[in-house]
């Protein structure tokens, strides 16, 4: 990892800080390589069975750095090949996070504003600390939030999001978490260990196990109901003929801890 992107590994968890806080950890283009590299590097970590995704200094994310998108305008075609290079590439950062094999937890503070609300949304879980705030404010300065919105609306109710989307307004931690964006709120206090502890919970399963599972999950949200009872179903039935959950089964009835291998 670079200064841009910190990484530590413990316990079967790797926690990756954004930190770059004079620019409130914004997705610069040397951040959003920073971390496509440190996304790649975990796919192949078996290592690895947690992410915890934080930031560094007063905030989570404020997005896109505005300064570098501007710096762009001044090319012959007034940006258009580097903004079209730029949105493909967060969105391929993105969707990155989706595609791990272990879960990723975004660690929230401060603010986490449109491209860093979009880091939050597309984070398989999240938490965050009381006050909080999280929008997709593009619009308030001409820029609707297109990209972001791909991962927001698919994360909390469509009008919900849209009144978000429009009116470029914050909304509370305690709000994000009525909506489904964060799984839980918590004091700032207690924000690093109650993330800590959730990847520790994630971190203690069978690690194939919860990375089969984490790409069926994804995969049956793309099906129709009964195509994604095929699908989900095949994957039980490959899950159930490994030798570590016969383990697991045998252990849970014989009331002792599994001896697992994987």
């Amino acid at each position: 990892m670079t200064d841009l992107l910190l990484r530590e590994d413990a316990g079967g968890v790797a926690t990756l800080t954004l930190n770059s806080p004079a620019n409130l950890n914004a997705l610069s283009d040397a951040m959003l390589a920073a971390l496509m590299e440190a996304l790649v590097a975990l796919d192949g970590d078996d290592t690895v069975r947690a992410v915890v995704l934080r930031g560094a200094g007063k905030a989570f994310c404020a997005g896109h750095d505005l300064k570098e998108m501007q710096a762009g305008r001044q090319a012959e075609d007034g940006g258009r090949a580097y903004f079209g290079d730029l949105f493909t590439r967060c969105a391929a950062v993105m969707q990155a996070i989706g595609q791990l094999p272990q879960p990723v937890i975004a660690q929230v503070h401060g603010i986490a504003t449109a491209a860093g609300c979009q880091l939050v949304a597309s984070c398989d879980m999240a938490v965050a600390a009381e006050g909080t705030r999280f929008g997709v404010n593009g619009v308030n300065i001409g820029l609707f939030c297109s990209t972001p919105m791909a991962a927001l609306s698919r994360n909390i109710p469509r009008k919900q999001a849209f009144e978000m989307l429009t009116t470029g307004g914050f909304i509370d931690a305690t709000r994000a978490e009525a909506l489904g964006l964060v799984n839980r709120v918590v004091p700032p206090e207690a924000l690093a260990a109650e993330a800590q502890a959730l990847a520790d919970t994630v971190a203690g399963k069978l690690g194939a196990a919860v990375r089969i599972g984490k790409r069926a999950f994804y995969d049956q949200l793309e099906m129709g109901l009964s195509d994604a009872y095929a699908h989900t179903g095949a994957v039980m039935v490959d899950n159930m003929l490994w030798r570590d959950t016969a383990e697991g089964i045998q252990a849970f009835i014989e009331k002792r801890p599994p001896d697992w291998r994987a």
